[in-house]
């Protein structure tokens, strides 16, 4: 090697070792702000740029947080509970003033993009723990929602979603609650992939409902205490809901009651439950010991929707649906087109499907 190589090599080592003369990580512009009880989590997030990270030390926090800031990543403790409650006072801001305990919202124009919400508790909102609107590829991952008003984590005209191994139990409504839009009237939104996978339900009206959407996926989540687990629904609209997988959830013991509503009829004992979708797949769901006396109890239900359209193209296959009442399988409905194969089953309604 000459001098001349030698030399160079030794000024490229000082360069790199000093951070100069290369492109600094992805990583190196991006900040961490460390929020303790007590202070304010929205000042940190109304600090934050893009790519930052906020991290909350154990406790409780009273107050509401809305994010709009795109790549934020939102975190509680992971040993012990960051928690948000309510504030003493009433709070300012839309999302304070809504009931909400987060809210991360976009617009129409511009979605925000790519937001994670993680470990943190959301208890005893008016209104809903988490709400999301005009999101792309939010991520709510290990969130307890409980004990609030109508949702415990909720989003609406958003894509590609990750909710997974979230608590949501004793709140209102449902638990977890997926929509095209909830103020008006419309066709099925495309979400692009969206996945609920992992999560526990109990002690909510309904465990998990989705609503107006397409293209999804409902997995490996557990369902227990609710009147019903999951709703999934549609209507007449164009496009029809559907075109989604629900699969591999465990949904038991939805036996608490509640009144009927101006939309919905008592509930009690539903596993899973499909009104007015299409081409969609229930698969290698255990339903058992789901017992009630409504128009929608049982294990696996096919109603036609309340605006009177029928299911098209419902694949139910391969579940075990077990001790459910009045039926473990249940087709309620009025189109030909839905198909029961390969399910261990009691009771069904019509018989012969078991």
């Amino acid at each position: 090697m000459t001098k001349r190589q030698i030399a160079l090599l030794a000024c490229t080592a000082a360069l790199a070792a000093s951070g100069l003369g290369a492109a600094a990580p992805a990583a190196a512009g991006r900040s961490v702000h460390r929020v303790k009880p007590g202070e304010s989590i929205q000042e940190a997030v109304d600090a934050a740029r893009p790519g930052d990270t906020i991290i909350l030390a154990p406790g409780t926090y009273r107050e509401s947080v809305h994010i709009t800031t795109p790549h934020l990543t939102l975190r509680g403790s992971s040993v012990f509970p960051s928690v948000l409650v309510p504030p003493a006072a009433p709070g300012t801001g839309t999302c304070a003033q809504a009931g909400n305990g987060i809210c991360v919202t976009g617009t129409q124009d511009r979605p925000v993009e790519d937001v994670t919400v993680r470990s943190l508790t959301l208890r005893g909102f008016a209104k809903n723990g988490l709400w999301a609107k005009w999101t792309d590829r939010l991520d709510v991952q290990r969130v307890t929602a409980e004990s609030n008003g109508t949702w415990g984590i909720a989003q609406e005209r958003s894509v590609r979603a990750v909710v997974r191994h979230n608590t949501a139990r004793n709140n209102g409504d449902a638990g977890l609650f997926l929509a095209n839009t909830v103020t008006e009237e419309g066709g099925a939104t495309d979400t692009r992939g969206t996945v609920v996978s992992g999560n526990r339900v109990s002690g909510n009206r309904i465990g998990i409902t989705v609503r107006r959407l397409r293209n999804l996926t409902v997995d490996h989540n557990e369902a227990t205490g609710n009147c019903a687990a999951v709703f999934v629904v549609g209507d007449e609209s164009t496009p029809r809901a559907g075109a989604m997988t629900v699969r591999r959830n465990t949904i038991r013991e939805n036996n608490k009651f509640c009144p009927k509503t101006p939309r919905l009829p008592a509930l009690q004992g539903s596993g899973i439950v499909l009104t007015g979708a299409e081409d969609t797949l229930v698969a290698h769901n255990t339903v058992e010991d789901n017992v009630g006396d409504t128009p929608l109890s049982g294990g696996i239900v096919l109603f036609k929707s309340f605006v009177g359209v029928p299911n098209e193209r419902i694949e139910i296959r391969d579940n075990v649906a077990l001790r459910n009442g009045a039926a473990d399988l249940a087709d309620r409905d009025t189109a030909k087109t839905n198909t029961f194969r390969g399910n261990t089953c009691g009771v069904s309604q019509p018989a012969g499907m078991c």
